[in-house]
């Protein structure tokens, strides 16, 4: 037993960095679902959940700090430090891709949206509430088998969007002649696809964590 391991057994059980976890991962869900269902609306009706995208956005950061403020405050913590760092760092990461999306749909103006857009949104929502069922299990760790497929998942996804990005791409290629709506197109693309491979390496973090306590 490790000496962290040691101070957890023997101190009440943590109030502090759990609760932070699971108020990360619940924002993310919000996060990806408010970018699907604006992706489903026209391009008027879209403003009202861009903007709550940025909050959103700004919670996921606000939660990230106050992650790493609790780890320079306190000596016991519920695993390794490095492990919560990169956990909140990883759940930012994803945040942070999910609402460049937004960012440059807004920017772009992006009217049409296409197929490949919707599914990379749903792609990415499915994932994030993958990433949600694994952290909810983080409390105790007694649930392994409950991480490992949330995280198993979240791979098969992560191998989904690509798919659904190179097909998306030569498609664009292939039928649009507005070099515009290329760079456009492709911008967002590309973006909602880094979101994905962000979910996986959130997931990577999630299986190592469960290894260790394993």
């Amino acid at each position: 037993m490790s000496i962290n391991s040691l101070f957890q057994f023997l101190v009440p059980k943590d109030k502090k960095f759990f609760p932070l976890f699971e108020q990360a991962s619940s924002n993310l869900i919000e996060l990806a679902s408010n970018l699907h269902e604006a992706v489903n609306l026209p391009l008027k009706e879209r403003e009202a959940i861009f903007q709550k995208i940025d909050e959103l956005e700004q919670k996921g950061e606000d939660i990230t700090r106050q992650t790493n403020l609790e780890l320079s405050r306190n000596f016991i913590t519920p695993f390794d430090r490095e492990d919560i760092h990169s956990l909140v760092t990883a759940i930012d990461n994803v945040a942070d891709r999910l609402h460049g999306a937004s960012s440059i749909m807004r920017l772009y103006q992006v009217d049409k949206i296409t197929k490949s857009i919707r599914k990379l949104t749903e792609i990415n929502l499915e994932a994030c509430q993958n990433i949600d069922t694994a952290v909810n299990e983080l409390r105790n760790l007694k649930n392994i088998p409950s991480i490992t497929a949330a995280c198993a998942r979240i791979s098969k996804l992560e191998n989904k969007s690509d798919n659904v990005y190179n097909k998306a791409v030569f498609e664009i290629f292939e039928n649009e002649t507005d070099v515009k709506n290329i760079i456009k197109y492709k911008e967002v693309l590309s973006v909602l696809e880094s979101a994905t491979d962000k979910c996986k390496s959130v997931a990577s973090i999630l299986e190592s964590i469960s290894v260790k306590h394993s």
